[in-house]
């Protein structure tokens, strides 16, 4: 298990898009939900098919563009979010300027039990798929299996089986730890609570516990889920030789801070499960120091009998040598904000216990997750840590340039948006993977400018 995993961006399309390359979002171009990952751009599933992998992807992974497999020999369902241009932000607009498919609080108004959601619809067909390609793995074992299972949950809205409700009645869900933004706010947090119309929607103690409460009933969702494909494997044959991991692409505010969802760079939403278990992996090893989600690329391909990459290719390393239960070599973590609820590049990088958080145009913000774990106190003009601040803000400086990224992501927003109304014009040929049957009109797919209806039709 380790212990502090983080995303390189927490947003779904830019975080898997690095998850799969091993790539921070501006080298990739998917900085954002309709952000672009190139075909020619290696992932993982590429590099493991060159090793004689059959490479197989059930469920979510939210690529944007016409390549809806970037490696994967195949996908027997759809995705559940457009393929399209559909969300393309636009840094152009004022802080208070809402794009009409921007997170609201709305899932956490309603956040309870229900009979039946798109969402759970959609990750019950993510483990049925994912069961039935163990099977056939079973059956026809001449080649190694690379199975991608994404799952959508834990994710808003908050709503979940009954059941799994009914679970958590008696269990002593911890209360927000900072209830209220940091006084004065940070810029990031102040920005995302606007974004959300925070201030404007009257969220009461109950329905926050409600939304936590339905969160962590989700979790237990995705926790059966897994728990289904565990057992197929043990039933086929194959759980001796397989690694298994189980990880996430951002995590969830869930109220810390007053913000909700993911897109802040504080520990809520950058933390990530990272668990690992496998022939070779020891049982009850914990790794303590911060590791990246775009160390997964390399160390997937490094556990397939591939090159490890540690020539500066990746931004990320392989963890293979924390798996045999070796250290692993001190290193800055680096994460990266291009799109919405912000208006110029937020980027974060963590040094052990420290944490700089850096927004082109606005004060440093420094961290001490040792002393201060909720980041109630920014440090960065405090004398006794101006060598810590200049030690971080160096190593920024040396990685980032904030004024030309800027400029790059402001042209890439611009472009988009020109070809995603260009393509909405005429006849319209949709991106989004196509799956037997009604997969393609079930889910949320490209130019669905009624999702948030689609949502509630398929909720009961």
């Amino acid at each position: 298990m380790f212990e502090r995993a983080l995303c390189a961006s927490p947003l779904c399309v830019p975080s898997r898009g690095s998850l799969m390359t091993g790539l921070l979002p501006s080298r990739t171009g998917a900085i954002d939900n309709a952000g672009e990952l190139p075909a020619s751009i290696p992932t993982f599933a590429h590099r493991l098919r060159l090793l004689g992998y059959r490479t197989v992807l059930t469920g979510k992974m939210h690529f944007v563009g016409p390549d809806q497999l970037h490696g994967f020999e195949e996908r027997p369902m759809t995705d559940v979010y457009p393929a399209g241009l559909d969300w393309v932000p636009d840094w152009n607009l004022s802080d208070d300027e809402r794009l009409p498919w921007y997170h609201d609080l709305s899932s956490v108004l309603r956040a309870g039990p229900v009979r039946a959601t798109l969402q759970m619809d959609y990750d019950e067909e993510v483990a049925f798929q994912a069961r039935r390609v163990l099977v056939d793995a079973a059956r026809e074992p001449s080649r190694p299996l690379l199975l991608v299972a994404s799952f959508t949950h834990p994710h808003d809205p908050y709503e979940v089986p009954a059941r799994l409700w009914d679970l958590y009645d008696h269990v002593a869900i911890p209360p927000l730890r900072q209830p209220a933004p940091p006084e004065p706010p940070d810029p990031s947090t102040r920005r995302l609570r606007a974004m959300v119309d925070a201030d404007g929607t009257a969220v009461s103690p109950e329905q926050v516990a409600a939304a936590r409460r339905a969160y962590r009933a989700a979790i237990t969702l995705v926790d059966e889920h897994v728990a289904t494909l565990l057992e197929t494997l043990d039933t086929q044959g194959l759980r001796d030789d397989t690694v298994v991991v189980v990880t996430s692409d951002h995590g969830d505010m869930l109220g810390e801070r007053g913000l909700w969802y993911k897109m802040a760079p504080f520990e809520p939403s950058i933390r990530v499960p990272l668990i690992v278990s496998g022939p070779g992996i020891g049982r009850g090893r914990r790794v303590a120091q911060p590791v990246s989600l775009l160390d997964l690329a390399p160390t997937l391909v490094e556990l397939g009998g591939g090159s490890v990459y540690d020539d500066g290719e990746l931004d990320g390393r392989s963890l293979a040598r924390a798996l045999r239960g070796d250290p692993l070599p001190p290193r800055d973590v680096a994460i990266e904000y291009l799109a919405e609820g912000v208006r110029s590049p937020q980027v974060t990088l963590v040094r052990g216990d420290l944490k700089l958080i850096r927004t082109l145009g606005e004060p440093d913000l420094l961290y001490d997750l040792a002393a201060d774990p909720d980041e109630a106190h920014d440090i960065a003009g405090d004398p006794l840590r101006a060598a810590d601040l200049a030690a971080l803000a160096t190593e920024a400086d040396r990685r980032w340039n904030l004024e030309q990224l800027d400029a790059d992501v402001r042209a890439s927003q611009a472009r988009r948006r020109l070809v995603a109304a260009a393509l909405a014009t005429g006849a319209v040929t949709a991106w989004d993977h196509p799956t037997p049957g009604d997969g393609a009109t079930r889910y949320i797919g490209t130019g669905c400018d009624f999702w948030s209806t689609l949502e509630r039709s398929r909720r009961v």
